[in-house]
């Protein structure tokens, strides 16, 4: 095992509770809450639609408009563990319920009726899930299994949560349709391109801490 894995393994349970662990909860909220309010242009190249027709560059070129909430949110699970990062995603809902409204759409106890609020309860289990499966260890076959189990119940907890509303509601379906493919559409391939790229990062962000601490 090398040396890496060692300081990874040891660290996996995340930072004994002290002054230094909360203020890197309250660092992390902070950091969820900025991610709330951030929007990540992503362009890159793709095959366009009409291939057959004479087309020119912009048509191969797709930019997509990320908010990187859900990757960040698999940074602080990864990087915290389940335990202080469940604490800090809590800190994040109560404060956007009954503080201030760091909430997309604002903030406060009716924001519980928004259609939305469904991916910000999600974020409560997918750490667990993600912080459980990576308590044997950072390896990447373990980071993906974290990312892909994180990400999918997000959406689905958010998607689901959405229906439910929407059906209170009595929307139609057409409103349904277009609201699950707009939040949980192609965004899912980028929350998990991006969410794993997160958890890399975090896996060396604890070795770094761990040599400070």
């Amino acid at each position: 095992m090398t040396t890496e894995v060692k300081l990874v393994k040891k660290q996996i349970e995340g930072i004994r509770l002290s002054i230094g662990s909360l203020v890197l909860m309250l660092c992390c909220t902070f950091l969820i809450i900025l991610a709330t309010f951030v929007q990540v242009d992503i362009t890159h190249f793709v095959l366009p639609k009409n291939s057959g027709e004479i087309l020119g560059l912009s048509d191969y070129i797709y930019t997509y408009k990320l908010i990187p909430q859900i990757p960040v949110i698999m940074f602080v699970g990864a990087f915290l563990g389940r335990k202080y990062g469940i604490a800090s995603i809590l800190l994040y809902i109560l404060l956007g319920l009954f503080v201030i409204p760091v909430f997309a759409l604002g903030g406060g106890p009716k924001y519980v009726l928004e259609y939305g609020f469904g991916y910000i309860l999600a974020y409560i289990p997918a750490v667990f899930f993600a912080g459980s499966i990576l308590k044997s260890g950072f390896s990447n076959r373990n980071i993906l299994h974290a990312v892909i189990v994180g990400v999918l119940t997000i959406h689905l907890i958010g998607t689901l949560y959405m229906l439910f509303l929407a059906g209170l509601k009595h929307e139609g379906w057409a409103f349904m349709q277009g609201w699950i493919y707009a939040q949980s559409g192609i965004k899912i391939v980028y929350d998990l391109i991006f969410s794993f790229a997160a958890m890399f990062f975090a896996r060396y962000a604890k070795i770094i801490l761990w040599f400070f601490m």
